[in-house]
């Protein structure tokens, strides 16, 4: 046997795609798929990957306008219409009072397509109070959506999935019944397959996200118009001081929490915890996103072709922003980290905001949202609104 018998398919794939960078041509029958699964010629892939709107790489050179045609391009990959004229028509039920705030039930339109049923919280006291849009993780768990945050005082069976929820990942603290003990409105509904909205089986996550495809929409798209809508019914509230609303998600939440924060001119200021990377160091062999899944929550087609993850997050600056992660989290690699943060650094530094901009590292801790880094969150809040 010589030393090209001797080569496994894994070498041989990882040649292929080598010689494509070099230029050179592969058959079909050499074109294959790679650990992830990538195709063998992803690395060519990325190398197209300019993303030539971010501030500073576009030609636009006046923050306002980039930031108008920023929003307006992540916008059109939502393939999700805007849902401005849609009355919220509220009706609030399971209405109670609790130690700290009263606490109902408030079913809305956020689109055309279906009511959608959230958790408010009003402190006691006289308002407007300062309000926090919450929203929550993924966790594959989905018969729990909005309960992950508030301790679900309308239904019983749910409360022993909530509380271990909670246990899990926020030492055993309810965040939207902690953020009302401490003077805020929080707003919190789920997101479509969870709780009232599901539960989704976690296989059938693709094949929900290639129908929405199939009808011309988007799954992502859809849950990001939610939230922008969300954050205008909340901000509207007469309850509810309209220049102090802030996003605040750990998780897919802190994606949707960034996301609505560059979406909405609602939101005055965002904590995300857990979820900021570059978008090629997130892409890598063995990365949770390359399953497919849960990555069709967060998938606007073709929008890499124009914005990396950071550049759309920094559509949302001046304003505050809170970046919070866990040195231990699998799910975004360090050098992903290191590539948003400076990108979102140099943003608000263009701005002369830099102060504005809290970037966070905790080395110790994983994929959590734990007592410290609640509180960091808390007394950021607190500071900025």
């Amino acid at each position: 046997m010589d030393a090209h018998e001797s080569l496994g398919r894994r070498s041989f794939v990882v040649g292929a795609g080598s010689a494509l960078l070099a230029g050179g041509a592969v058959s079909g029958a050499e074109a294959a798929v790679v650990d992830g699964p990538l195709p063998d010629f992803h690395p060519a892939l990325k190398e197209r990957l300019t993303f030539p709107l971010a501030w500073g790489t576009s030609p636009i050179r006046d923050f306002r306008a980039w930031r108008h045609a920023a929003r307006s391009t992540v916008e059109e990959h939502l393939l999700v219409e805007r849902q401005d004229r849609v009355p919220f028509a509220p009706e609030y039920t399971g209405r109670t009072q609790g130690r700290d705030c009263t606490r109902e039930l408030v079913t809305v339109s956020l689109t055309r397509y279906e009511r959608v049923r959230g958790a408010l919280l009003t402190p006691h006291g006289d308002g407007p109070f300062p309000a926090v849009l919450l929203l929550h993780d993924h966790g594959a768990r989905f018969d729990i959506g909005k309960e992950k945050l508030v301790r679900p005082w309308y239904d019983d069976t749910r409360l022993a999935s909530a509380q271990a929820w909670a246990d899990k990942y926020f030492s055993g603290r309810f965040v939207g019944d902690e953020l009302a003990r401490r003077g805020y409105a929080v707003l919190c509904l789920d997101a479509l397959g969870w709780g009232d909205r599901g539960p989704l089986a976690y296989e059938q996550q693709q094949a929900l996200a290639s129908n929405f495809y199939n009808l011309g929409s988007s799954l992502a798209g859809l849950m990001a118009r939610e939230d922008q809508r969300a954050a205008a019914f909340l901000a509207g509230l007469d309850r509810v001081d309209a220049r102090r609303v802030a996003a605040v998600g750990f998780s897919m939440g802190a994606y949707r929490a960034w996301q609505t924060a560059a979406l909405s001119d609602h939101i005055a200021a965002a904590a995300s915890v857990c979820w900021m990377t570059g978008l090629k160091e997130m892409m890598v062999p063995g990365n949770n996103t390359l399953r497919g899944q849960s990555a069709y929550y967060m998938l606007h087609p073709g929008l890499a072709r124009h914005l990396d993850i950071p550049d759309v997050a920094s559509i949302a600056a001046p304003r505050p922003m809170l970046f919070l992660n866990g040195g231990l989290d699998t799910l975004f690699p360090a050098d992903g980290v290191r590539v948003a943060h400076d990108k979102l650094r140099a943003v608000w530094r263009s701005r002369r905001a830099e102060e504005r901009l809290r970037l966070s590292t905790w080395p110790e801790l994983g994929h959590v949202f734990t007592d410290p880094l609640q509180d960091e969150v808390f007394g950021w809040l607190d500071s900025v609104l």
